[in-house]
C-alpha cells in the first residue's frame, strides 16, 4: 500500500428538484456497478477545484463554474488509501451525460442510502442530509419542562433541523417524557431530535437518534442504533474521533474550539488543530464550543459541517 493517499474529487450536483446526480461505476473497475458521485483522480500540482473542473468535464461534459466544498472523507481500501474530497457544484454550464459511466441517475436526496456506494462515498451522503447548525438543549431543572418545550418549538420555528435533546438534571422519566413531547414537535417541523446519553430511551420513545458522551462512546464496539436512526458521539481529541468512526457514528461534535463560559479553563482546539483533526476522521464533525452562527463558514472552511451550540442558538 502506498504510503501516501491518493487524493479523489467527487461533485456533488443537484437539479431543479433537488435531486442528487450520481454514476454507476463500469465493469472492469474497482466497485464496479456501485453508484457514486461522479469525479476522479487529482493530477501531480492541480488544485481540487481544478482537478473538479476538468474531471466532471471529462465525466459528464460539463463547465463547472462554482462549487464549495462539502466534506474530505480519508479511506482506506484493501488495496488502497485515498482522501475524497466532495464539492457542491453550485453553477454550471453544458447537459449532463454519461462518458466513462455504466449509466447516470438523480436521485431524491432520501433514496441515496439504499443505493450500493463505495464506502468512503457514505459520509458524504451524511453530510448532504445534515444542516450547517445543531442546537444542544441547555441544561434546566425539570421544573422548566414547559420552557424546554417552548424553546424547542421556537428554535424550530426559526429554522433549527437537528437538536440534541440533553437535559442531565431530569430523573430517566421526566427525560424520556419530555424526549417524546419534543419529538413530537420536531416531527411538525421536519426536524431531528437525538436524545443525549440513554440508548435504552432513544429505542423506546423513537426519536431520530442518540447523541453519546465520549465516556459512553468507549464503552461501544459496534453501532447501538439501526442504520435509519442518527448516531452521533460527543469528541474532543483524535482518538475519540477514531473510535466514533469505528463504531459507526454517522457525525460527532469536537471541542472545545474556542473558549466558553461554562468551561473557562479547558485549553480551546482552535481552528488549525479543529481542521486537522477533521480532516483525519472519516465523518461529519461539528464545532463546538464557544461557537454562534456567525462561524459557521470558518467552520466550513476548516473541513466542519458547521457548528454546535447551546446559548447561541437557543431563541
Amino acid at each position: 500500500m502506498a504510503d501516501s493517499p491518493i487524493h479523489v474529487v467527487a461533485g456533488v450536483l443537484r437539479d431543479a428538484q433537488g435531486r442528487v446526480l450520481v454514476a454507476q461505476r463500469p465493469a472492469g473497475k474497482h466497485l464496479a456497478g456501485f453508484w457514486e458521485f461522479p469525479g476522479g483522480k487529482r493530477d501531480p500540482g492541480e488544485t481540487p477545484p481544478d482537478a473538479l473542473r476538468r474531471e466532471l468535464a471529462e465525466e459528464l461534459g460539463i463547465r463547472v463554474d462554482a462549487a464549495e466544498p462539502l466534506i474530505a472523507v480519508p479511506w482506506t481500501y484493501p488495496e488502497k488509501r485515498i482522501v475524497l474530497d466532495a464539492w457542491i457544484v453550485t453553477a454550471y454550464t453544458g447537459e449532463v451525460h454519461a462518458r466513462e459511466h455504466e449509466a447516470l441517475r438523480w436521485v431524491d436526496p432520501a433514496e441515496l442510502a439504499t443505493l450500493p456506494m463505495p464506502p468512503a462515498d457514505v459520509p458524504i451522503v451524511t453530510a448532504l442530509r445534515l444542516p450547517d447548525r445543531y442546537l444542544i438543549t441547555p441544561p434546566l431543572a425539570s421544573s422548566a419542562r414547559a420552557v424546554v418545550l417552548d424553546g424547542i418549538e421556537h428554535a424550530c420555528r426559526a429554522g433549527i433541523r437537528l437538536i440534541q435533546f440533553r437535559q442531565p438534571a431530569w430523573t430517566r422519566r421526566e427525560t424520556e417524557s419530555g424526549a417524546i413531547d419534543a419529538r413530537a414537535i420536531c416531527m411538525r417541523h421536519g426536524a431531528a431530535l437525538l436524545v443525549n446519553g440513554d440508548i435504552e430511551i432513544a429505542l423506546r420513545c423513537d426519536p431520530a437518534g442518540v447523541h453519546l458522551p465520549a465516556r459512553m462512546a468507549r464503552t461501544l464496539d459496534r453501532r447501538p442504533l439501526p442504520a435509519d436512526r442518527w448516531f452521533a458521539v460527543s469528541c474532543h481529541d483524535e482518538a475519540e474521533l477514531a473510535h466514533a468512526a469505528r463504531i459507526g457514528a454517522d457525525f460527532a461534535t469536537l471541542a472545545p474550539v474556542a473558549t466558553t463560559p461554562t468551561h473557562p479553563d479547558a485549553a480551546p482546539l482552535g481552528w488549525p488543530r479543529f481542521a486537522a483533526l477533521t480532516a483525519a476522521a472519516p465523518l461529519p464533525v461539528y464545532a463546538l464550543g464557544g461557537m454562534g452562527p456567525a462561524d459557521i463558514a470558518t467552520a466550513r472552511r476548516n473541513g466542519g459541517q458547521g457548528i454546535a451550540a447551546i446559548r447561541a442558538l437557543w431563541p
